[in-house]
């Protein structure tokens, strides 16, 4: 239809010059946080650039339902200000078919926002974020104390003060064995134990388990029955967030079965699919906004942009920390926020101008 290339005309010049400022936007925010450090350490000029150029998919990413709500509520309030709304109203066209194809637009591009997410935006933040720590000498320690976790269905629990990476030991080692009712069988302590390749080496140890009707303590023979890798007790410096969504659903379900906690990283996972339903959602809410205003346009649509956008992350942020604490299920965490500001875009829209 003609008026559908004439709105996707109108909209798609400014939605690139309003993604290109966002992203500069962005860009520059992270450049100047790091920047003090960089000049503390003589970062060079070109790692400096390498740094934020791969960063650039990353602020895309943050930009792009900005720039959408920006661009398609703008495009609405100067057809309305040119009066091409009202002569378009007046040929019988309702408001809500003029505005299909920025409906589609908004699910075509939430569908390849979470693929360029997923292949694009991951791989490169994590070059970013692995080089911006290596030249500002920031590698993360993998230790790990006060650790708990269960094994091989919650039949073995591992417990130690300290987990030493550059040693791959433990300290202060408690084994419980559990049958499958959860009945106590044996407990194994040990001061140390190393891992010796293939399975853990206990200097020491003393087990302790029912000899009749009776607790026995005794010398542990040597074992090779012990073969947790040392993974399960590093500190977890893998995020859901540099992963993709295959393996981060294969990360959740080893913290689960580990018995770690999985809810924050199940709260991740989740939202890495909300996200992706971004773009459809400001364009519901721009929408709703389109034609309201007449008169300056352009700033009442970059300050309604910015409100909105705020407004929603702050949202997310508020019931994904609530989603990681436990306090509502991951999924609500995730998707509240998209839901709500959906209910709010279909109500306003009700009101829109027709």
């Amino acid at each position: 239809m003609i008026l559908d290339r004439y709105l996707l005309k109108q909209f798609f010049p400014v939605f690139f010059v309003a993604l290109s400022m966002f992203m500069l936007l962005m860009s520059l925010v992270d450049l100047f946080a790091n920047l003090v450090r960089y000049l503390s350490y003589n970062v060079p000029l070109t790692q400096i650039l390498k740094v934020s150029l791969y960063y650039l998919p990353k602020s895309c990413s943050f930009a792009l339902p900005m720039a959408i709500l920006f661009a398609a509520a703008y495009t609405l309030g100067e057809l309305y200000a040119r009066n091409e709304l009202t002569s378009i109203f007046s040929a019988g066209i309702p408001f809500w078919r003029f505005t299909v194809p920025f409906v589609v637009l908004g699910i075509l591009i939430s569908f390849l926002s979470f693929f360029f997410e997923d292949n694009v935006v991951i791989p490169t933040f994590k070059l970013k974020t692995d080089l911006g720590r290596f030249l500002l000498h920031q590698q993360p320690s993998e230790n790990n104390s006060d650790i708990v976790i269960k094994t091989r269905g919650g039949k073995l629990i591992y417990a130690a003060d300290y987990y030493d990476d550059a040693t791959v030991s433990l300290n202060g080692v408690s084994i419980i064995e559990q049958g499958d009712e959860g009945n106590f069988l044996s407990l194994i302590r040990a001061p140390r134990a190393v891992w010796g390749g293939e399975y853990w080496i206990f200097s020491n140890p003393l087990i302790y388990a029912w000899e009749g009707n009776r607790l026995q303590v005794r010398p542990l023979e040597e074992t090779t029955a012990y073969r947790e890798h040392p993974d399960t007790f590093r500190r977890s410096a893998v995020d859901v967030e540099s992963l993709h969504a295959g393996d981060a659903l294969l990360l959740v379900n080893d913290l689960k079965k580990a018995g770690l906690p999985y809810i924050p990283a199940l709260a991740d996972y989740y939202h890495r699919f909300s996200f992706s339903a971004t773009p459809f959602l400001v364009i519901i809410l721009a929408i709703s906004m389109g034609g309201r205003f007449r008169k300056n346009v352009l700033l009442m649509s970059l300050l309604t942009s910015l409100m909105v956008t705020v407004g929603f992350y702050v949202t997310e942020m508020v019931t994904m920390m609530m989603g990681k604490l436990g306090y509502i299920p991951p999924l609500a965490g995730a998707w509240f926020p998209v839901l709500l500001f959906v209910v709010i875009g279909l109500i306003l829209l009700k009101g829109a101008k027709t």
